[in-house]
Order: structure tokens, then sequence, then C-alpha cells
């Protein structure tokens, strides 16, 4: 369910006919625009989707003589639709809105381009209607990459993230994440807005980020492109040193690139984090330190194969 409310604040619509009980029930983030329905063709109609009215639309039932128009509308207004949407202002049939009231099908008109309303509505359904999941982390901006820092409570994760930003860097969202899939390959990330900008650090109290460091050190969202899981040194574990095989890990349904990293006194965590997001940029631009220097060692092995085998 859509919030009527919502729609209409983020698309600058004005209410021709308002929802009964100020929900719309929108449970898909595409569009429909009826041109084929209203010229008589009805099979695949996409009547689930909100109904999007352009010029075209228009100006053919403009041109449609008067019963075949209240017979295509009757038509039209006979399915489940969630509501309609006429762009440019254009002025509604009475028929319409007569029809509309009768099966409590709301209808909004919008001043802008047909297709800039189009485009507004699918952004803000696909980001209303995606899939939610809420977890225990901090969630910061370092050099663009959106990085997810895990771990048991109090093991530094909120430390962590108060030295970077120190450092000039970004809080999004502390102890609390809310994450949303905005695709199928796209997460994003924000703090829930009765605790946004704040932070805890234990043996101080809660801060105030933006106050205390300025609106420039945090943001209201942001894209998860790493996740880095902090975790007390145990003794005889095997971690990772080289870095040559990439590992995931998974949040709704996306694969997310995923590196542990072990804590243990001495260590400069927010450096260590810093590195972590430079190199990840690197790989995705095409190189990996680790497969470079094995690289060069087998091609030094070769060399000296080939040099032994030529004596």
């Amino acid at each position: 369910m859509i919030l009527e409310s919502d729609l209409v604040k983020a698309l600058h619509l004005h209410t021709l006919i308002p929802s009964e009980n100020g929900e719309l029930p929108i449970e898909v983030s595409n569009v429909n625009r009826p041109g084929l329905q209203l010229a008589g063709y009805w099979d695949f109609f996409g009547y689930e989707r909100p109904q999007l009215l352009g010029m075209v639309e228009m100006t053919y039932l403009s041109m449609l003589d008067a019963g075949t128009r209240r017979e295509r509308l009757t038509k039209f207004f006979s399915y489940d639709l969630p509501c309609i949407i006429i762009a440019r202002d254009i002025p509604c049939f009475d028929e319409m809105l007569i029809l509309a009231a009768a099966r409590k099908i709301p209808i909004y008109s919008s001043k802008r381009q047909t297709t800039q309303v189009e485009i507004d509505l699918i952004n803000f359904l696909a980001n209303a209607l995606a899939p939610r999941e809420t977890r225990h982390g901090v969630l910061v901006d370092v050099y663009g990459s959106g990085l997810l820092i895990t771990g048991e409570s109090g093991v530094g994760k909120s430390e962590t993230a108060l030295e970077l930003v120190k450092r000039g860097h970004r809080l999004v969202a502390d102890d609390v994440v809310d994450i949303r899939r905005v695709s199928d390959d796209r997460l994003v990330g924000e703090s829930p807005e009765l605790v946004r900008h704040f932070m805890e650090i234990r043996g101080v109290g809660i801060i105030d980020i933006a106050t205390m460091y300025g609106v420039s050190a945090v943001l209201p969202s942001k894209s998860i492109d790493l996740e880095v899981k902090l975790e007390l040194w145990k003794q005889g574990k095997e971690y990772d040193r080289l870095g040559l095989t990439d590992e995931y890990g998974e949040i709704l349904g996306v694969k997310v690139p995923y590196i542990l990293i072990p804590i243990h006194p001495g260590r400069n965590l927010a450096i260590v984090l810093e590195v972590a997001a430079r190199n990840f940029r690197l790989k995705q631009m095409g190189y990996n330190a680790a497969q470079e220097l094995a690289r060069r060692h087998m091609e030094r092995a070769r060399a000296a194969r080939e040099e032994e085998e030529a004596k």
C-alpha cells in the first residue's frame, strides 16, 4: 500500500478525486499508459498499475464521439484501477470524474510533462515498495563507497566510524541501519528518522554528528557497496592475508562484497577501512593488487625456469 499523501507530495500532484481511505492499492513499481486499451484492445491490460494519461491518450479520447468515448471509459473504469494521473494539466473529462467517483478510483493531475511524471512515479514507487530490512551496524561513506560496518556489540563500530568522520568521511547511520533493495543489484541504507545523525559512544553518551562536525559530515542515505565485519582477534584462527579471492555476503538477496577484519591492540581501524575502501574502488576499476603480485611471482618463476633450462 502507498499513502496517498506521500504520492501527492512526491510528485506535486493536484487531487481531483481523492482516495477513500488515504491509501492506494499499488503493489508494483511499474506504470501503464492505456493507449491501446482506450483504442479497444484489452488483452494483457496492466490494470493493477497506476494509469498515466498524457497528451496522446487525452487527445484520442477527445476525438471520439460521445457514445464511443463513454463506452471505452466505462470499460476502462470497470477494472480495479489503483489510481489515474493526468499529465500536462490537461482538463479531465466529466465522464471520467463521474465514473471514478462511482468506482472510488482516485484521479490526480500534474503540470509536468508526461515522460517526467512517468520517471518520477517509477522512481517513487521503486523506493516506496522496495524490500526492506533492518540491521545492527554502522553505515559510513568513505571515499564515495558505502561501508556497512558490522560486528558484535561493543567491538568498536561506532568509535571507528567517529574516527572516520574526524578524518573527513561522512556518517549515514549508527547502530541501526534501514536497508532497501532499490534494484536487483543495488542496496541503499539510511538511518531511522528518530536517531538520524546521532551516535552513541560508550563512556561519553549520545552525540549529534551534524551539530558537532557540521552538515558536511553526514548523509541521509548511501548505497551499500562493501560489508566490513569487525571481529576480536581469535588466537589460532586463520585470517585472509592476501585477498586473492573475493568473498561475498548476502543482504535481501543481493550479493555484497565482504571482508573480515580482526581487531587487536595497536590497529588503527580508521586507516584500515580507508585502505579497504580504496582497494575496493581499485578492484572495481579492474586492478587487484594481490593478483598483480601473484602474476609477478609467476613471471619471475617462469623466467628463472627458462634460464635454468637454457644452461
